[in-house]
C-alpha cells in the first residue's frame, strides 16, 4: 500500500522548509493584525498625525510581504514536492511493466495502464501540492492564533474551542462519503480508458463483424458512467464547502455577537482588543476551511494511490541480474530444474537439459505445452518460480543484463516494428553505431533488399506503428536484419515461418541456416524439415520435458515423437 504522506515526511529537507515558512506565515498573519489595529487605533481614537503612524504603516507593509512571500514559498516547495513524488511514482510504475514486461502485457488492458501512468499518477499531485503544505500551515497557524487569542480575551478563546471541532468532525463525515465516490470514479476512469483504446485498436475488426455501433454505445454508457461519477464527487466537494461556511460563519457570528456586547453594552473590553479579536478569528477560521478543501482534494488522491498501489501489488517475481559479464561466443547453457508457474494457472514443470554452443534446437509439442514460456525463461523474459539456468558454468542470475541481451536475439510470429523508417527498424538491433553499407547487408542476408531497392525512399520509407503497411513475412525479414546487424551468439526464434508463404518461409530458412553458423540457434518449430536437422529436439508435453534427443533418437524411443511425425509426413497439421 502507497502510504502519501510517509512519502511526504521522508523529505525531511522539504518538511522543515513548509515548517518554517508555517510557522512565519503564522508570526506574519499577528504582526499584521496588530499593525492594522495601532494604525486604525491611532488615527481614529487617539488623533495621530502620518509621521507617527509612518512606522507602523512600514510595519503593516513588511508583515503583507512576509505573509505573500511564506505564502509563494508553501506553494512552490508543495508543487516541488509533488513533481518529485509524481516522477518516482512513474518510473515505479514503468520499471514495474518493464520488470516483467510479458506478464505486465498480459494482465489488463493497455488504456488501463496508460490511465494509471498518466492520470491516476496526476491526481496523486493534489495531495503533495496542496494538502500537505495546508496540514503543515493547519498544525501551527491555528494554534499560534488561538494562544494569542487566549492571552488577549479567553473568553473568545472559549468559543473557538466549542465551535472549531465541529469542522473536522464534518470533515471526517464527508470525507468517508467523498472517499467512496473518489474510488468509483477512478474506477470509471481506468476502466473507460481501457475501453476506448481498445475500441480504437480493434477498430477495423468492429466494423468487418458490424460491431462498431455495439461499442459505440458501450463507450457511450462509459464515458456517461465516468460523468456521473465525477458529478458525485463534486457534490460532496460543494456540500462540504457550504457546511464549512456555514460553520465557520456561525463560529464567527457568536464570537462578534460576544464582543459587541462586551464593548457596546459591558464596555469591559477595549477597542483595540475586540478589533484585534475580530481579525484573528476569520484568519484561524479559513485556515481550516482552506485544511477542509485541502482534505477532499486529498481524498482523491488516495483513491488513486490504491489504483497504484494494486498495480505495484502484482508485481510478483523479478527477473534477477548481476555484474559477470560473458566471454563472446555461444555460450554452455544448462537448465537446472527451470520451471514456472502462471499464477494459478498453467505450470512449466522443471526441465533439465543442456544446449552446448553452436548447437540447433528445436522446441516442439502441441499448443498449450509450454513451448514459448520455456524460450521465454531461457531469453531472460520471465522469472523462475524455481530452479536456474547456467551459463558457461554460472548462474544466469549473476550474469550482467546487458551483456546476456547483447548477446542475443529474439524474434517470434510477430516482431514489433516501431513508427519510423526501415532503416531506423533495422538499426535498432544493433548495440553500436553502424554504416549504412552494414545496413545494406543485413537487409541482403535477411532477403529484404529487394523490397527496399523496389520502394521510393528505399531504405528511408516510412513504417507505421507496430509494422503497419508491411506484411507478416516483410516484418519478419526486417527482424531478421536485425540479428545479421547484432550479430548475436544466441537466436531464439519463436515459431517465425508460421502462416508464412513458401517463398517467404524458403528466404526465412536460408536466413536462419546463415546466421547458425556463428550462434547457437533455439526454434519452436512445427515444420518437420525444420525439425529433423536439429541437433537437439526438446518434445514438451503438458507442460513437461517428456523427451530430449536427436530426430533418429526419438524415432526409435519416444512413441509420441513417431506419431506426430507421422502426422506430419499424412499431410495433416495440428
Amino acid at each position: 500500500m502507497i502510504d502519501l504522506k510517509k512519502m511526504a515526511f521522508e523529505r525531511k529537507n522539504t518538511t522543515a522548509l513548509l515548517a518554517a515558512a508555517s510557522v512565519l506565515k503564522g508570526v506574519a498573519i499577528i504582526l499584521q493584525a496588530l499593525f492594522f489595529v495601532w494604525i486604525v487605533d491611532g488615527v481614529f481614537l487617539k488623533g495621530d498625525t502620518f509621521e507617527t503612524i509612518l512606522p507602523l504603516l512600514a510595519g503593516l507593509l513588511g508583515a503583507v510581504l512576509l505573509r505573500v512571500a511564506c505564502g509563494y514559498v508553501l506553494g512552490r516547495t508543495g508543487v516541488h514536492l509533488a513533481t518529485t513524488v509524481k516522477s518516482e511514482l512513474r518510473k515505479k510504475l514503468i520499471g514495474s511493466f518493464a520488470t516483467n514486461p510479458l506478464q505486465a502485457a498480459a494482465q489488463g488492458q493497455s488504456g488501463q495502464k496508460v490511465s494509471l501512468l498518466m492520470d491516476a499518477v496526476d491526481e496523486v499531485d493534489g495531495f503533495f501540492s496542496k494538502y500537505i503544505p495546508q496540514m503543515m500551515q493547519t498544525y501551527t497557524i491555528p494554534l499560534m492564533l488561538l494562544a494569542v487569542i487566549f492571552y488577549q480575551h479567553w473568553v473568545t478563546g472559549v468559543i473557538i474551542l466549542i465551535t472549531a471541532p465541529f469542522i473536522p468532525v464534518f470533515m471526517a463525515i464527508v470525507g468517508k462519503r467523498t472517499k467512496v465516490k473518489a474510488d468509483e470514479k477512478m474506477g470509471q476512469l481506468s476502466q473507460f480508458s481501457g475501453t476506448f483504446l481498445d475500441v480504437l485498436q480493434g477498430l477495423t475488426t468492429l466494423n468487418l463483424f458490424g460491431q462498431a455501433g455495439k461499442q459505440k454505445q458501450l463507450i457511450q454508457k462509459n464515458s456517461m458512467a465516468f460523468r456521473d461519477a465525477t458529478m458525485d464527487v463534486l457534490k460532496s466537494a460543494f456540500l462540504s464547502s457550504l457546511m464549512l461556511e456555514y460553520i465557520s460563519m456561525l463560529g464567527i457570528g457568536i464570537i462578534a455577537l460576544e464582543i459587541g456586547l462586551r464593548l457596546v453594552v459591558f464596555q469591559n473590553i477595549t477597542f483595540a482588543t475586540a478589533f484585534f479579536m475580530m481579525l484573528l478569528v476569520p484568519d484561524f477560521f479559513n485556515m481550516l476551511k482552506d485544511f477542509g478543501s485541502a482534505f477532499h482534494t486529498a481524498r482523491g488522491s488516495m483513491s488513486a494511490a490504491n489504483l497504484l498501489s494494486e498495480e505495484f501489488a502484482k508485481e510478483d517475481r523479478k527477473v534477477e541480474w548481476g555484474e559477470e559479464r560473458l566471454a563472446s561466443g555461444p555460450p554452455h547453457i544448462q537448465l537446472d530444474g527451470l520451471a514456472f508457474q502462471y499464477g494459478e494457472g498453467f505450470a512449466l514443470h522443471p526441465v533439465q537439459a543442456e544446449i552446448p554452443p553452436y548447437s540447433q534446437v528445436a522446441i516442439i509439442g502441441k499448443s498449450g505445452s509450454g513451448k514459448t514460456t520455456l524460450m521465454h525463461l531461457i531469453a531472460g523474459l520471465l522469472p523462475a518460480s524455481e530452479g536456474t539456468m547456467k551459463i558457461n558454468g554460472v548462474p544466469r542470475e549473476t550474469v550482467s543484463e546487458k551483456s546476456w541481451f547483447d548477446q542475443l536475439s529474439y524474434i517470434s510470429q510477430t516482431p514489433y516494428l516501431f513508427a519510423g523508417t526501415i532503416k531506423e527498424n533495422i538499426v535498432i538491433g544493433a548495440n553500436r553505431d553502424v554504416t549504412h553499407e552494414e545496413v545494406m547487408e543485413a537487409a541482403k542476408k535477411a532477403g529484404i533488399e529487394e523490397l527496399v531497392a523496389s520502394l521510393k525512399q528505399g531504405f528511408d520509407t516510412p513504417v507505421g506503428e507496430a509494422g503497419r503497411g508491411l506484411s507478416g513475412g516483410e516484418k519478419q525479414r526486417i527482424a531478421l536484419a536485425r540479428a545479421f546487424l547484432k550479430k548475436p551468439s544466441i537466436i531464439l526464434f519463436d515459431e517465425p515461418t508460421t502462416g508464412l508463404d513458401l517463398q517467404t518461409e524458403r528466404i526465412l530458412q536460408d536466413s536462419m541456416t546463415e546466421l547458425a553458423k556463428t550462434s547457437t540457434v533455439i526454434t519452436i518449430a512445427h515444420r518437420l524439415h525444420t525439425i529433423s536437422r536439429s541437433d537437439l529436439i526438446f518434445f514438451l508435453s503438458d507442460g513437461r520435458l517428456s523427451a530430449v534427443g536427436g530426430h533418429k533418437d526419438l524415432m526409435e524411443n519416444h512413441s509420441p515423437y513417431r506419431e506426430m511425425v507421422a502426422v506430419q509426413q499424412g499431410g495433416v497439421t495440428r
